[in-house]
């Protein structure tokens, strides 16, 4: 399906992609020691086999200058040629600055801005609806986006049924401003789906925080409820997309949805009549790394010849607030 030709129109198109995942890898069976679970069980219940937790003093944007710097090498620029830097994470560093401050130091960038948004698992897709939204607008040329993450910080490790699901790792997005002919069959973003709904906080959330306990917190949730939003929510979010590009479930090439648990992503794309041939999948190997799942998955992609230029790709994710969305994007 392709919309109309019409007049020239600015596109935030992908030039750039990398990842990075930290050396330390977890199998399942490690956890057996820890609490009342096994390999059987984490794999039947999440798809999980393994994930990688930071190594001691290793934080968000350590893994984010490396997931940057790859995204840069990538593209063939340098930090000179990047006007903004946005991170996406829900395990900053320090309360304040921001992780994209630190990120920006890292690489040696000391002109243009950086800023941190928070939408948890759903983080990515706020960034790059924001970096499309800079990009259109003309206050920035090329964006850095960023998901990074340190999940292993917050863990309740006591809790079965949360602390063998998540991991760290980071991943990051060049988006650069381009022409297109206005049509769906432009290269970049062509179209963006963000919702929230507050009432639904306390089914996933970390029991701390400056304001309230002055202390981190741990991560808690209510799974079953989390599953029966997210199946319904993220395939209402990526139609809702793909109708306002004027395309369809048919014209998709790859779905790269939030890597949490591989019974969502399947019972997610069955509701949008996609096969699972056509679904990027890696949460067997890193687990939930919350905004950081989305684009490690779309670097893990391209590394391995799946997603090509041209295809057209939506990505999907919920995390908590409840917050979620979607974006529709050709390579």
């Amino acid at each position: 399906m392709t919309g109309e030709t019409g007049a020239k129109t600015c596109r935030a198109v992908a030039v750039g992609i990398g990842h990075y995942l930290p050396e330390r890898v977890v199998p399942n069976s490690e956890f057996e020691a820890m609490v009342d679970t096994s390999d059987e069980w984490i794999r039947a219940r999440s798809g999980i086999e393994r994930r990688h937790f930071a190594a001691e003093g290793e934080t968000t944007s350590d893994l984010g200058i490396k997931a940057a710097q790859a995204a840069l090498d990538n593209a063939g620029l340098t930090p000179g040629d990047i006007d903004a830097i946005i991170v996406a994470t829900s395990t900053p560093d320090l309360t304040f600055p921001s992780v994209a401050t630190m990120i920006q130091a890292g690489l040696g960038m000391r002109h243009g801005f950086a800023f941190d948004v928070q939408a948890v698992c759903a983080g990515f897709i706020y960034a790059l609806s924001t970096a499309n939204a800079f990009i259109l607008s003309g206050q920035a040329n090329r964006v850095l986006v960023i998901g990074a993450e340190t999940f292993s910080r917050i863990m309740d490790w006591e809790d079965r049924t949360t602390c063998v699901l998540f991991g760290d790792g980071a991943g990051a997005l060049i988006l650069e401003a381009g022409d297109g002919d206005g049509s769906n069959a432009d290269r970049g973003i062509l179209a963006v789906d963000l919702h929230s709904d507050g009432q639904f906080r306390d089914l996933l959330y970390v029991d701390g925080g400056v304001s309230r306990t002055q202390s981190s917190g741990v991560l808690k949730m209510e799974g079953k409820e989390v599953f029966r939003h997210a199946v319904e929510k993220l395939a209402q979010t990526a139609h809702t997309a793909l109708d306002r590009a004027g395309l369809g479930a048919d014209d998709v090439d790859w779905i790269v949805p939030h890597q949490a648990n591989l019974r969502i992503i399947t019972r997610t794309a069955q509701k949008m009549g996609v096969g699972m041939d056509r679904v990027i999948v890696t949460v067997q190997d890193h687990g939930n790394t919350s905004a950081a799942s989305i684009p490690l998955a779309l670097s893990v992609g391209v590394a391995q010849g799946h997603i090509k230029p041209g295809d057209l790709l939506v990505a999907e994710a919920i995390g908590g607030g409840l917050a979620w969305g979607s974006a529709v994007l050709r390579w």
